[in-house]
C-alpha cells in the first residue's frame, strides 16, 4: 500500500506536532494540529488531530494512545506471521476448525464477499505464494517457477469454509492473508475509536489507506474545509504528486505496483500477484485510488487491489456499476482514467 500525501492549505495553519497545551473550545483557531507516528501492519500508521471537544495536547495524545492501543490489539489478531493471532492459528491447524474473534470473522467474510466479487481477482489465499517472494531483502530472488506453480494449487478462497465464528479451511495447506483488506477495516474501527473520543477533524494514514474524520477546520475556526489529499506520482518514491482529492469524512485508498519491487535481469517484479499465477500482475495499471464515504475503508482497500489486478477498462466498468465509490486509474503511460463521479484535481 501506497501513502497519499497530505497538502497544506492556504489559510490554515500547517503546523502539526505539538498541539496547544491550554484546552480551548472545539474550533478554536489558536489550537495547532497533533500529530504522532507508529509502526504496525508493516507500514508507518500516522494520526493527526485537527480538533475535538475540549482540543488540548493531552486529550488528542491520549485519543491517539486509544487509537494506536487499537491497532496493536488487531495486528495481534490479524497478522498471519505473529505466533497465536487468529489467522496464524487457522493457517496452523491443518485442516481442523478453528474458533476465531468477532472482528476476524467478519473480516474473512469480506474478503470471500471480495473474491466472489472480483471473479477470484482478489483472493485472501494468496498466502502461500507470497511466502515464496520477499520484497525486503537486500537480495530478492525470484522463486522457482515449479515452487511457484504448486503454491498456487492451494490459492482458492473458496476452500474457506466460515460457519458463525469457526473457520475451516478445506484445504490445509491454504494459507489465508489478510493485508490487501484488513488495513482498511482497521481504519475504519480507528475512526470510531476517534469519534469515542470526540475527536470533530482527524485524519488517519495506516500506510496507503487514509480516513478522514470531518475536514480541516478553516483559519477562523468557525467551519470546515476539505482535506487535501494527494496521489503520489508512479516511482516518484514519494517526491511527487499526480493531483489532487479533496476528502470530508471520506475514505481513499490508494495500490500501486511502484512501492515494493526489485529488479532482475532488467525485469521488474512488484507485490501485486496474480492469483492464477502466483507471478506480479501485467496489465495497463501502475497506481489505482478509490475513493468512498467514511467507514468503507476496508471495502476500498480491497477494490483498490482488485482493480490493479483488473486492469483499467474491466476495472473502470466494476466501479461505475458500484454505489458509492469512485476511483482513479494511472496506467503505464502516466495517463489519467477516472470514473465519472471521482474529483480530480490535477497538478498544474
Amino acid at each position: 500500500m501506497l501513502i497519499p500525501i497530505i497538502i497544506t492549505q492556504a489559510g490554515c495553519s500547517s503546523k502539526t506536532g505539538a498541539a496547544a497545551q491550554g484546552g480551548t473550545a472545539s474550533g478554536a483557531a489558536s489550537t495547532e494540529p497533533y500529530s504522532k507516528q507508529s509502526f504496525y501492519f508493516d507500514t508507518v500508521c500516522a494520526i493527526t488531530v485537527y480538533d475535538m471537544e475540549n482540543m488540548s495536547q493531552a486529550n488528542a495524545d491520549a485519543a491517539i494512545e486509544d487509537a494506536f492501543t487499537l491497532c496493536r490489539k488487531y495486528e495481534q489478531m490479524l497478522s498471519k506471521t505473529i505466533e497465536g493471532s487468529d489467522i496464524w492459528n487457522v493457517n496452523h491447524a491443518e485442516g481442523k476448525p478453528v474458533e476465531v474473534q468477532d472482528d476476524t470473522a467478519k473480516l474473512v467474510q469480506m474478503g470471500i464477499d471480495y473474491g466472489d466479487l472480483s471473479g477470484g481477482c482478489f483472493d485472501i489465499t494468496i498466502g502461500k505464494a507470497e511466502d515464496l517472494w520477499d520484497f525486503h531483502s537486500d537480495n530478492p530472488k525470484v522463486p522457482d517457477r515449479d515452487e511457484l506453480a504448486g503454491a498456487v494449487k492451494h490459492v482458492n478462497y473458496k476452500t474457506i469454509h466460515l460457519s458463525g465464528n469457526t473457520i475451516t479451511m478445506e484445504d490445509p495447506e491454504a494459507e489465508i492473508d489478510l493485508g490487501g483488506i484488513a488495513k482498511g477495516y482497521i481504519a475504519d474501527r480507528v475512526a470510531e475509536e476517534l469519534a469515542k473520543d470526540k475527536v470533530t477533524s482527524a485524519i488517519i494514514s495506516l500506510g496507503g489507506n487514509i480516513e478522514c474524520i470531518g475536514g480541516k477546520p478553516s483559519s477562523d475556526g468557525a467551519s470546515q474545509i476539505p482535506f487535501n489529499i494527494g496521489i503520489e506520482t508512479p516511482f516518484s518514491e514519494m517526491t511527487q504528486v499526480t493531483g489532487s482529492c479533496k476528502v470530508t469524512d471520506g475514505t481513499l485508498v490508494t495500490s500501486g505496483i511502484y512501492e515494493r519491487f526489485f529488479e532482475k535481469n532488467g525485469v521488474r517484479y512488484h507485490h501485486i500477484l496474480d492469483p492464477k499465477t502466483g507471478y506480479p500482475i501485467e496489465n495497463d495499471v501502475v497506481g489505482v485510488t478509490i475513493r468512498s464515504s467514511k467507514g468503507k475503508s476496508a471495502d476500498c482497500d480491497a477494490l483498490s487491489t482488485t482493480c490493479l489486478i483488473l486492469g483499467v477498462d474491466k476495472g473502470m466498468k466494476l466501479i461505475e456499476g458500484l454505489d458509492g465509490f469512485d476511483a482513479l486509474f494511472i496506467d503505464q503511460d502516466n495517463q489519467i482514467s477516472k470514473t465519472s463521479g471521482m474529483e480530480f484535481t490535477p497538478k498544474n
